[in-house]
């Protein structure tokens, strides 16, 4: 994230309705120049309506959205120094690659010589040089978002609005994405604002998260302090499997990979005894439920020894890894 901490986005006490639904609820937020910021939260939890109203395409009914300290709530999109990437690209299917990358260029009146050199170096940054001359119906998901990546990139927005634009693509395709837009993130300098429901994918690209949930955003702060120090339960359940176990009339919460298995006759300490109720092997990683005293089901992510079903088995954890919620 960057250390200067100069604030590009302000927003103040934004709210927004839609008839007797509060999409957006009393909602303050300072997004620093030159971050990747994350709004992360289930459906309808109000991330999307912030995005569009900072995009301009939605008005709050109250509050304030100031662009590098300019009042910008009630401008249209077009007088706001942003640009917005959708999940379904939005592009022309009768313009060639380098025509919908040029096409704010042409509206603004850039000669055309100045046009195909901006493209070109777009479709440089986004890995599809040479892919110009062809029509969107050519090209994969992944070179489709590419090119409107590359549309958006080339007037040099104060902030880039990405909303679910790896929504559409394969898992795989999905992965690969991400790293490439963190990579171009960082390459631009541009602040980015994206939203997503996907908390594996927030985790791994933002130098922030935004948790939405409700119209309210719960909690602000990097991926690993959300993840490792989440601050209310909502957030801790969201993002992330999370064990809550009681011990001594104590409940205490924590994640799986912090939790370590072993049989009944280790030598190791533990802090609950069990057996296990299942075994889940998903490639990188093995789950085991455990079943301790009053707690029906414990998920331990890490084991010291082979073990199965019906195993007896003792439990521990570091407990600078236990975390309160409210």
């Amino acid at each position: 994230m960057p250390d200067n901490g100069e604030v590009i986005i302000s927003i103040r006490n934004l709210s927004r309705k839609f008839n007797s639904v509060t999409a957006v609820d009393d909602v303050d937020l300072d997004v620093i120049a030159g971050e990747f910021l994350t709004l992360l939260g289930p459906s309808g939890s109000g991330k999307t309506t912030v995005l569009r109203m900072i995009a301009g395409f939605e008005k709050p009914d109250s509050g304030t959205i100031s662009l590098a300290g300019k009042d910008v709530s009630q401008l249209p999109p077009y007088e706001r120094d942003v640009n917005t990437v959708f999940q379904d690209y939005a592009l022309f299917p009768h313009m060639s690659v380098a025509e919908n990358i040029e096409y704010g260029l042409r509206v603004k009146g850039v000669s055309k010589v100045e046009r195909r050199a901006a493209s070109e170096k777009a479709l440089e940054q986004v890995r599809l040089s040479g892919y110009g001359d062809r029509k969107p119906n050519q090209l994969s998901g992944g070179q489709r978002q590419r090119v409107a990546l590359a549309r958006a990139i080339i007037n040099r927005p104060s902030v880039l609005l990405l909303d679910e634009p790896l929504g559409a693509l394969d898992l795989k395709l999905r992965e690969q994405m991400q790293i490439e837009l963190k990579e171009l993130q960082k390459e631009l300098g541009i602040t980015f604002i994206f939203v997503t429901h996907d908390q594996e994918e927030a985790l791994t690209m933002s130098d922030r998260i935004a948790i939405f949930n409700k119209g309210k955003i719960e909690q602000i702060a990097s991926p690993q302090e959300i993840y490792e120090r989440p601050r209310t339960s909502f957030v801790s359940e969201f993002v992330g499997k999370i064990n809550k176990i009681t011990v001594g009339g104590e409940e205490i919460n924590i994640r799986p990979e912090f939790v370590t298995i072993f049989r009944t006759e280790s030598t190791a300490v533990s802090q609950l005894k069990g057996r296990v109720k299942d075994v889940i092997f998903s490639g990188a990683v093995t789950r085991y439920l455990v079943e301790a005293d009053r707690n029906p089901m414990i998920i331990a992510n890490n084991a010291h020894d082979s073990i199965e079903v019906g195993d007896q088995v003792s439990i521990s954890w570091a407990k600078d890894k236990e975390f309160l919620v409210k």
